[in-house]
C-alpha cells in the first residue's frame, strides 16, 4: 500500500483578475508522504499559500487532479470537501481565526462537537493542557496573548487528529521567540500524533527544520531539498 497521503498532477488554478484571468499555479506535480514535514519556500507571490489552499481543497484546482488520502478532491462537492477537511485535516493561517464570543474551550470544542464527537470538551481540553494553556481554558480571545491565540488555533486544529496539518506562515503575526515556541509546537504535533505536516514560510531556518523543502517560483516547481539521513 503506498505511503502517499498528498497527489498533485499538473494541479492548475486560475483565478479572474481585474484585468482577466491570473494563472497562479501552472501545472504542480507532486507526492507527499504520510508523516512528511515539508516545508514551501519561494517569493511573494510564487504561489506558496495557493498550493497549500489547494491541498487542503479550501481553493478549487482549475486544472489537473489533487488527492489527499486516495480521495479526488477536485471531483468532490462542496459538502463532501467539508466533511473530508474536519476528519483529516487541521489547517493553521497567519491570522488565528477565533470565534471572539467563544472561550478557548469552546474554540476547541465546538468544531469537534458538529462532526459528533462525544468527548469534544474532553478533547479539546486534553489539547489545550498538551499546549500549555491549562490555566486560560475559559478565557475569551481578547483576553489572550498572540502566542496564546495561535496556540488555541493549533488546539482546534490538532484535536481531531487530523492526518494532514497545512500551516499557512503560523508565525507571521508573532514576536521572534514566541513564533519560535509555536513552530516547536508544530513539529512536536507531527511526532506526537504523526501527522503529515506542509509548512509555508518564508523563514529559511523554519524551512531547515522540515524533512524536504519545496521552492515554488512564479507558480511552478523550481527544485526540492531532502533533509541529510
Amino acid at each position: 500500500m503506498s505511503d502517499t497521503i498528498l497527489d498533485l498532477h499538473e494541479a492548475r488554478l486560475t483565478l479572474d483578475g481585474n484585468a482577466g484571468p491570473v494563472e497562479i499555479l501552472k501545472g504542480v506535480t507532486l507526492a507527499v508522504d504520510r508523516g512528511e514535514t515539508v516545508g514551501l519556500v519561494g517569493p511573494s507571490g510564487s504561489g506558496k499559500s495557493s498550493l497549500l489552499m489547494v491541498m487542503g481543497g479550501l481553493e478549487r484546482a482549475t486544472g489537473g487532479r489533487v488527492a489527499a488520502l486516495g480521495h479526488d478532491l477536485t471531483a468532490m462537492g462542496e459538502d463532501a470537501l467539508a466533511r473530508f477537511r474536519r476528519t483529516h485535516m487541521g489547517v493553521v493561517f497567519q491570522s488565528f481565526h477565533l470565534i471572539p464570543t467563544m472561550t478557548a474551550l469552546e474554540n476547541v470544542a465546538t468544531p469537534l462537537e458538529l462532526a459528533g464527537r462525544g468527548d469534544a470538551f474532553d478533547r479539546a481540553e486534553a489539547e489545550l493542557r498538551a499546549m500549555g494553556l491549562g490555566h486560560r481554558l475559559d478565557h475569551y480571545p481578547s483576553e489572550l496573548s498572540g502566542g496564546e491565540q495561535q496556540r488555541v488555533a493549533l488546539a482546534r486544529a490538532a484535536a481531531p487528529r487530523p492526518d494532514i496539518l497545512l500551516a499557512d506562515e503560523p508565525t507571521g503575526n508573532l514576536d521572534g521567540p514566541t513564533g519560535a515556541e509555536i513552530m516547536d509546537l508544530l513539529f512536536a504535533l507531527n511526532a506526537r500524533h504523526g501527522a503529515t505536516l506542509v509548512l509555508v514560510t518564508h523563514a529559511p531556518d523554519l524551512a531547515a527544520r522540515c524533512s524536504r523543502t519545496i521552492r515554488l517560483e512564479d507558480g511552478r516547481l523550481a527544485r526540492h531539498r531532502q533533509a541529510a539521513e
